[in-house]
Parts: structure tokens; sequence; C-alpha cells
């Protein structure tokens, strides 16, 4: 049997010593934070629920077994053709591989002692190379069935020079090149809103290593008019916005960068364009919005697709006073405590939407994200002439970071309570952007990154629900001493000091009349499904995974879910729903078949 878990909220109380239930977060100058919320149960107290989803493992593949890492990260499906296209970034130069996923043979996934399916059936019929008609990185691809189109985003090599939109006809046997457009800077992510109307794309605009250049984030829409691709595109930036820094900052949009520090012979001055880093694109289902994650900043844009008007909206900070977390990776295992002053920056990447009763709701995997930037020096005396920070021979020298562990940091008396060592909190990486309210050296408030969990927000950003602890807590209950593992080696509690589990990858899907999220850890692995049919009552549904955990052990199985594609019964080759990961570390591509169990009696 596959590795699979379901969790029912009575186990996790007695292995955990609380409820799952969240408690009301906080409002003020930090930013808007509504509920966190409530996770339900299938069942009835004390009585073990069971899962209404039946979840197995039908299709896998590896692409570059070699050397697999980057081999499989951003994944879409052509509906016409039951294609998976994969972004296969592990070799010199970007290329797309396309695997037909028309028919599963099960019998192949061979499971070893442990349970962990390592074999394959499924295998790349088509290599796209990208370089042939488009210069540069490959960061994202989308699909859009009504004019049978491609879109690759393709980063420049160059900081500062624009990425294009490489597109394809996928409408005969392979894939034909038609033209690149040309986008913003670092363009990360694209998507098709789901009439095939418009490209949108989130440009990220990350600066150089020494912040010589630090292109403006922006985002880009691309018209398609009767399956013709406008030759340029609408660019939509920021700069309304570069006086009201203030202003974002009581709304909890985060800024970190070495404004007014000299730099390799450049005197840093950083806008409020040049700052934000737009991550993630989501289309609202009647395609009158785009939902924009802008991760390093905490913050949300929303583009009314209808005038291109702009609009950027602060995602305040979760308060971990009433929540548990294992903050140390050093303190002998699973240790869950709550620290009255803690914050977190939900700091989204993977972002999605869905309607109820006619509204649009957006649902965003808090990953969290730090800022780390080096440049080429000689040496440390170089580096430190230079106006480096800090010299590494492998890196180079540290021009920026944001980050620190707490037991570096001075805390004001208020943090009296606990021990800034390796066995309480101090091992924990926050922020030093953020917390020293009054400039004296001390940290009244602490900001961690991410907040280790999902969070549905309505369309004015105001939280409808937050996961609150879900995420550790029932990882904790499931894998024991092998909890917040790293992606690459089977060493427990090696991430509590940091992320965590680390939610990523994020799709959400129809199943009969029920609407369900699933959430991808990329630390652990794992896949946590969510009832999200009505924002108001969530329900934790389920977790499954497939990776070794033995201490000590090789890494085996599906490592680091990066991108996910949810696909409907009736578009499935199974007559199933699917959900297909494209894995990081593992470049494998896992095809999960997701049945429901008859009928649906929830509430």
């Amino acid at each position: 049997m596959f590795k699979k878990s379901i969790i029912a909220l009575s186990l996790i109380s007695v292995l955990t010593g609380c409820s799952l239930d969240g408690d009301d977060g906080q409002n003020g100058s930090q930013g808007l934070q509504g509920e966190q919320g409530t996770t339900g149960t299938n069942g009835i107290n004390g009585v073990n629920a069971n899962s209404v989803l039946n979840i197995s493992l039908v299709g896998r593949g590896v692409l570059n077994a070699q050397s697999p890492e980057g081999a499989a990260e951003i994944v879409a499906y052509q509906v016409s053709k039951k294609w998976i296209y994969a972004i296969n970034s592990s070799g010199d130069d970007a290329v797309i591989n396309i695997l037909p996923a028309d028919t599963f043979d099960t019998a192949a996934l061979v499971k070893d002692n442990e349970g962990v399916i390592s074999a394959t059936n499924l295998t790349s019929v088509i290599t796209l190379s990208l370089k042939e008609h488009t210069q540069g990185d490959a960061n994202s691809i989308a699909i859009d069935e009504n004019n049978n189109l491609l879109a690759v985003a393709m980063a420049a090599k160059n900081t500062g020079d624009a990425g294009q939109i490489a597109f394809y006809d996928i409408s005969g046997d392979s894939p034909v090149f038609i033209k690149n457009v040309t986008v913003g800077f670092l363009p990360d992510m694209v998507t098709f809103t789901h009439d095939g109307a418009k490209a949108v794309v989130a440009n990220e605009g990350e600066p150089s290593g020494d912040y010589s250049v630090d292109p403006e984030g922006s985002i880009s829409i691309i018209d398609i008019t009767n399956n013709v691709i406008a030759d340029t595109a609408i660019n939509i930036d920021f700069k309304a916005y570069n006086n009201k820094q203030a202003e974002l900052e009581a709304q909890g949009v985060v800024f970190a960068n070495p404004n007014g520090r000299t730099i390799n012979g450049n005197l840093i001055n950083t806008t409020v364009a040049m700052d934000l880093e737009p991550e993630y694109v989501s289309i609202s289902k009647d395609n009158k919005y785009a939902y924009v994650s802008i991760q390093e900043n905490n913050a949300l844009a929303i583009v009314n697709l209808q005038d291109n008007s702009l609009e950027l909206k602060g995602l305040g900070f979760k308060d971990w006073s009433s929540l548990q977390l294992d903050a140390s990776d050093k303190d002998g295992g699973v240790n869950f405590k709550s620290y009255p002053g803690l914050y977190g920056m939900y700091q989204p990447d993977t972002i999605s939407s869905f309607s109820w009763k006619g509204a649009n709701f957006i649902v965003t995997a808090n990953e969290g994200d730090a800022r780390e930037y080096f440049f080429d020096t000689t040496d440390e005396a170089d580096c430190i002439a230079k106006g480096g920070l800090d010299y590494d021979k492998d890196d180079g020298c540290l021009a920026y970071i944001d980050e620190s562990r707490v037991e570096d940091l001075t805390l004001a008396a208020n943090f009296d309570y606990l021990n800034n060592d390796d066995n309480d909190i101090g091992r924990l990486k926050v922020t030093t952007i953020k917390g020293d309210t009054n400039n004296d050296g001390q940290y009244e408030s602490l900001y961690a990154y991410g907040a280790r969990s999902f969070t549905i927000w309505d369309s004015n950003g105001l939280v409808v629900f937050d996961s609150g602890d879900d995420i550790g807590r029932i990882t904790a209950s499931v894998h024991g001493e092998a909890f917040n593992n790293n992606e690459d080696e089977n060493k427990g509690d090696s991430r509590s000091d940091d992320k965590g589990a680390e939610p990523e990858a994020l799709t959400i899907g129809k199943i009969d009349d029920r609407t369900f999220a699933f959430i991808g850890l990329e630390r652990m692995g794992g896949i946590m499904v969510y009832d999200i049919t009505n924002p108001y009552n969530v329900q934790f549904e389920d977790y499954f995974y497939n990776r070794g955990l033995i201490k000590g052990a090789n890494i085996t199985g599906d490592l680091a879910p990066e991108g996910m594609v949810f696909v409907p019964a009736e578009q499935s080759a199974t007559g199933n729903p699917l959900l297909i990961v494209g894995n990081e570390i593992s470049g494998s591509i896992a095809v999960w078949e997701i049945a429901s169990k008859l009928t649906f009696n929830l509430k």
C-alpha cells in the first residue's frame, strides 16, 4: 500500500495535546487579520473519521534520472490529447518534456520494503527544445484549450533584460513555435484566462547580486483575439505606489532591501516599484480579475482585467501567541510551543481562486521567503572593501540578507518568558527589518517567514480561514521523529527552525459537488487535502505522500512538490479526477487518482 494517512481530529488532539481550533488574530497597524478559522472532521467527537476520497498513485515518470533535480518543477495538462507537459531545467538548456497520460499501467508501480514507489510507468515521448526560438531560462508553462496554445515564460539570462513569453501551437502532432512576446523583467509565472482571451504574467524583477541592477516588478497582459496573439504586451507597473511605502507598511507589506548602502561602488536607492516582486497569478472564475501573489513583500495585487486597473493589498501577519509551532531543529524532536510576540509573514507562493455564492475567494500556500544576494569578489578583504557583509568561498560576497536567528538578536523585556536558546526559540529564523519598534536595538516583536499554513481570503484581502497550526501538528502526528524533514535528506526536525514542512504548491478541484484544496508541502513531500466548498466551514480531509523517511537512508520516492494540476473526471483517462504533481528534487511527475466514495454526506 502506498504511503497514505488519514488523520482524525481526535488522534491529533491526543498526540499533540491541543485541538485544531484556531483563534482570533490581531488587528491594527501591522495589517488586517481575521479569524484563524477552525478545522472540522467528517465524524463525531471522539470517533475517528474516514476520508470521503480514495487516493492512489496511478502514474509516475522520472525525467533525467541521472541528475533529476530541477527536471520536473512546473507541469501542465493538455485535455484534448491527455498529455502532461513538464519544464525540465536539469540540463544545460531548459526543455519541455511531454508524457502521454492516456493510459496507466499501475502494475508497473512496484513498492519497496518501505511501501514507497520509485518505479515508473510514464515516459517522455516528445522533447521540445526551447533555445531554438527563445533564449533564456524557462520558469513557467500554461496551456489554453480554447486556442490550442502553449505559453512558456522565459527569463532573460542577464538581469535587467526583459523576458519573453514563447507561444506554441499545440493542435498538431507536436508543438509548433508561433512567436515570442516581450514582457517584464524575470517573468516567473504565466497563465491564461479561462476563456483564452488573455495571457497574464507575473514579472518578479529580482535584482542582481550586488543590487547594481534592480528591475521593477510588474504584471504583463497579452491579448488573444480570434486565435491571434498580440505582438506587444500591456505592462502594468507599481510606480503609483512609490510615494506610499509607509501606508503600505501599515497594511503589512514588507520591504527588504539595502536602501542607502553603497555596494560595489553603487549607492542603492530602491523604490517601491523596484522592491515589489510578483510571484504567481490566478484568474477569477468570471475572468474579471487577476490575483497576483507578491511573495517576498507579503502582498496581494488585484488587477481588474476589464480596465487593467491595479490595487495592492498588504496581507498583515499571523499571530502565533494562541497557536503552536516547533521553532528549533536542535531541541531533540517534536516540541510545540506558543510564542506571544511572534508573528508570521504569510508570504504566499502559489495562489488559486474559486467562487462561493457569486463571490470570489483567493487561496494561498504560505511558504515564506527571505532575501539573500551575493556577488563575485576576489577574496574576503575585497568583499568587505566593496561594502559586502560577509564572504563565503562558494557563494561569494554577501551583499544583503534580511534573515537572522532569534538567538543572535537582543530581545525586549516582553520576551523574558522564554529562553533564547537552541531548546526554545533561539534557532528560529526571522526577519531583521521588522520588530524593533523604537529602533533601540531590542526587538519587541519577531516576524518569521511564511505562516506554515494555507489561507482563504476574500476579495477585500481579509482572512476567511487559515489552517492555523494544522500542517505542523498533522505531519508531527503522522511522521513522528521524521517530521519537518528536508526534501533532500532523511533527517527529522531539520526544518523546524526555518519554515517547517513549507506549503508551496497548491491547486483547487471539484469532485462531484464538493470543492477541494490540495496543498503540496515542499520539504516533507506530502499533500494536504481540505474541503473548502464553503469557505466559512472548511474541513481537513486527508494527507498523503510517497517518500521514504528512514533516518540516514538515501532519499526515495517523490520529493519537493513544486507545481500541481487538477484534472476533472471528465478530462481524465481513468474516469476519475487526477492530481498531477511536479516534484523538483526527485525530478518526478506523480499522477494521483482522486476518487470519491459513492456519495457525499458531509454536511
